[in-house]
């Protein structure tokens, strides 16, 4: 009969079958400096910087003329810019568009980052949800306003969530890795994909933003059922499509405020709306704010530190 020793021994034995490996990072980001989201102005300019670590500009929606050294480059929508570290770089509006941007920078001195120099890159659904990850995080962990231009140090919350700043380290990380990965692709290449319903279901929503939809004519002309069209847009979005609409054509009206061209009115009735005072609703629904207040609001932001007070 085997005796505890043995027993013993067998059981070491067996632990010793096994064998670690070693975690390395390909890349790690060391430090956070700024997290952006901006809504400019349709002549906003940002006179420009330099500094010692990396930084990205990401178009949300609209364009935006960047300069990174001496060269100029106007970036649309889901197109994105690495300044390297003591590179000067300015942004501003091309007077036309009002765009909104995602602006981060932070410190990472791997080797793999070289990869970023010089380069312009377009993202897909899964990087946009990674930095949409990383912006619902700093809300979150920061108690610095994320639209503030001349922002130069972020103040973390009291409240922030457990783990919140490494949930921005992982998720700016896995966004780096991911655009990394795709280099063999083009630069500006195609990402919307025929397949895609939910894709071409955004695709639709965009196409019909002066227009009332209803849930039966999106489900009669994207020939999907209402059930099937709701579970994804829940899956994907957090609601439902109407809202999700909705949401889209405050988004839009937002845009065209910052455009400075069209009036209330007219910009409610661009967008399909009944009376600018039902447009004027949904817009305090949405923001918080009146069309009015959100304009005043945007202005101030725009101007430097030294001219609000």
């Amino acid at each position: 009969m085997e005796n505890r020793t043995d027993s013993i021994r067998t059981q070491e034995d067996r632990e010793a079958d096994y064998s670690f490996v070693s975690l390395t990072s390909s890349l790690r980001i060391d430090r956070i400096c700024t997290v952006h989201y901006f809504e400019y102005m349709n002549d906003f300019s940002f006179p420009g910087e330099r500094h010692d670590f990396w930084e990205f500009l990401c178009v949300d929606k609209g364009e935006a003329v960047v300069t990174a050294g001496e060269r100029n480059f106007t970036l649309k929508k889901d197109e994105i810019i690495f300044h390297q570290p003591g590179e000067f770089h300015a942004v501003q509006a091309n007077g036309e568009i009002a765009p909104n941007l995602v602006v981060i920078s932070f410190s990472c001195s791997a080797p793999a980052m070289e990869f970023f120099r010089s380069r312009i890159l377009r993202i897909g659904e899964e990087e946009r949800s990674l930095i949409a990850s990383v912006l619902a995080e700093a809300e979150k962990g920061f108690s610095t306003p994320l639209d503030d231009p001349y922002t130069k140090k972020m103040e973390l919350s009291p409240d922030a969530p457990f783990g919140s700043l490494q949930m921005m380290q992982l998720y700016l990380e896995q966004l780096l890795i991911r655009l990394i990965r795709r280099k063999e692709a083009p630069s500006r290449q195609r990402i919307r994909a025929d397949g895609d319903v939910y894709e071409k279901l955004l695709s639709y929503l965009e196409d019909h933003l002066t227009c009332q939809l209803s849930i039966e004519q999106i489900c009669r002309d994207n020939l999907i059922g209402r059930s099937q069209m709701q579970k994804l847009f829940r899956e994907r979005s957090g609601c439902g499509i109407i809202d999700y609409f909705s949401r889209m054509k405050i988004d839009a009206a937002k845009q065209l405020i910052r455009g400075q061209r069209l009036n209330f009115t007219q910009i409610a009735d661009s967008l399909g709306y009944t009376s600018v005072h039902y447009f004027s609703r949904q817009f305090k629904k949405v923001t918080g704010m009146t069309p009015s207040e959100y304009s005043v609001s945007i202005k101030r932001l725009s101007e430097e530190p030294e001219f609000r007070r």
